[in-house]
């Protein structure tokens, strides 16, 4: 009984086969990738029409009115305004339909004004690409546009032949001077209706294929060598350092003018007042040495503050752990350090990740509505793996002011940064920094 029922139990189901047949071959007719795919080509023909008339006109347009006192200019530089934003929606539309991100070309490192940015882009090959596939899309469209509505048409015509082929005028559809009717002819339009409706989807999907590969050659970075690629990321890297350089450097200033600067001045001041009392008001000038001695004392502890901002000296004496459990001990909130390095990396390297850290905590600490922050710090090979974990409200913006100088800095020594803060919480900011000795 035993070794019965185990055999019934093993044999397959009729309907679970069947089942499982129906869906292998008309699933991808119902899936959603086939929707999306036919979506996509279908609205490919309008924006091909919208992308081939903006180009065309407004590029003829601005040259033909070049030689009016250069009037074209203007409307050149909109015109790749206009297409560099309809290059980053043509992007989205890839990204959401399909599933293909195109990554866009490297951007130049910004210099100048408007003028050497335009002919700094009439000189890039990316902006050639770009109005090119402004133009050729249309026919792209076209093309994409014709055989998926013919294919979806014929395939569901024929499905439906035998419904309306007795209403026609010779009672069967007419080709030349055949006349096809009949329950056989109307057998045979289904057969192959199903069979067209079946091959749907790999069309569909193919024609897709073949517009985003179109898409990657004129809207992608192109086929860079990659020493070209490294040599253009390390000078933009190098150009948000020394902005980022340039931006620290004001900052301090204006704190040492606006700070230390007024306090000792205040102290000088009041310095001469009690030395012009000294014979005359002894106990004002006594008032006014212990207010001079105050103000020397905030002073010391504003200049100490400024240089811990900028490089502590307990970090290269003793290193990121002892540096970072004075930064725990100063922070308003309580946060637990973890620091395990086997080995000290270089100053450098221990300097953004004390920066990296001390703009974390102080963002936590205006922003985030902690309760608590984390600070884990090892090295794992050649890499220092930095983590600053808050249980807040979350929300952060990468692009703001203080985490975009974070990622300024560990670009410049070829680091990466990765902000994780959905709104609720909690925020995680993880950065890896290279320090192979």
């Amino acid at each position: 009984m035993i070794d019965s029922a185990t055999t019934t139990a093993a044999e397959p189901r009729p309907g679970g086969t069947l089942t499982r047949t129906a869906a292998r071959w008309f699933g991808p007719l119902v899936s959603a990738r086939t929707w999306l795919a036919t979506i996509h080509l279908l609205i490919g023909l309008p924006i091909g029409i919208a992308l081939f008339t903006l180009a065309v006109t407004l590029v003829s347009l601005g040259v033909g009115l070049l030689p009016l006192f250069l009037v074209g200019i203007p409307v050149l530089i909109v015109t790749l305004w206009l297409i560099d934003w309809c290059v980053r929606f043509e992007r989205a539309r890839f990204l959401v339909l399909l599933n293909e991100r195109i990554q866009a070309p490297a951007a130049d490192a910004p210099a100048g004004g408007w003028w050497p940015r335009f002919l700094r882009q009439l000189r890039t090959a990316s902006t050639w690409k770009q109005l090119a596939y402004c133009i050729v899309w249309l026919p792209v469209g076209i093309i994409s546009f014709t055989l998926v509505v013919t294919v979806w048409a014929a395939a569901l015509g024929l499905i439906a032949f035998p419904a309306y082929s007795p209403l026609l005028p010779h009672g069967g559809a007419v080709i030349g001077d055949a006349v096809f009717a009949g329950a056989w002819w109307s057998v045979a339009a289904v057969l192959v209706g199903i069979g067209l409706l079946l091959s749907v989807p790999n069309l569909v999907r193919g024609l897709a294929a073949v517009e985003t590969a179109i898409a990657r050659a004129l809207l992608g970075p192109g086929h860079q060598s990659p020493l070209v690629a490294r040599v253009g990321e390390l000078e933009r890297s190098r150009a948000r350092v020394v902005d980022s350089a340039a931006a620290e450097r004001i900052r301090m200033e204006r704190d040492l003018h606006d700070g230390a600067q007024q306090r000792l001045v205040s102290l000088a001041m009041e310095l001469g007042q009690a030395k012009a009392k000294f014979t005359t008001d002894p106990e004002g000038a006594r008032a006014l040495i212990d207010r001079a001695h105050s103000e020397a004392k905030e002073a010391l502890v504003e200049l100490r503050d400024l240089v811990r901002g900028v490089h502590p000296p307990v970090l290269s004496d003793r290193g990121l752990d002892a540096a970072l459990s004075g930064l725990a001990a100063l922070s308003p909130i309580p946060v637990v350090v973890t620091v395990d390095l086997p080995k000290r990396p270089s100053l450098t390297i221990e300097s953004i990740a004390y920066f990296v850290v001390a703009e974390s905590l102080t963002n936590i600490a205006k922003h985030a509505n902690a309760q608590h922050a984390f600070v884990d710090v090892t090295r794992t090979a050649d890499t220092l793996r930095v983590v600053v974990r808050d249980d807040g409200i979350g929300g952060a913006d990468p692009n703001g002011k203080g985490l975009s100088g974070l990622a300024d800095r560990v670009a410049g020594v070829d680091g990466t940064l990765t902000i994780t803060s959905p709104r609720g919480g909690p925020t995680v900011i993880e950065v890896g920094l290279p320090c192979a000795s």
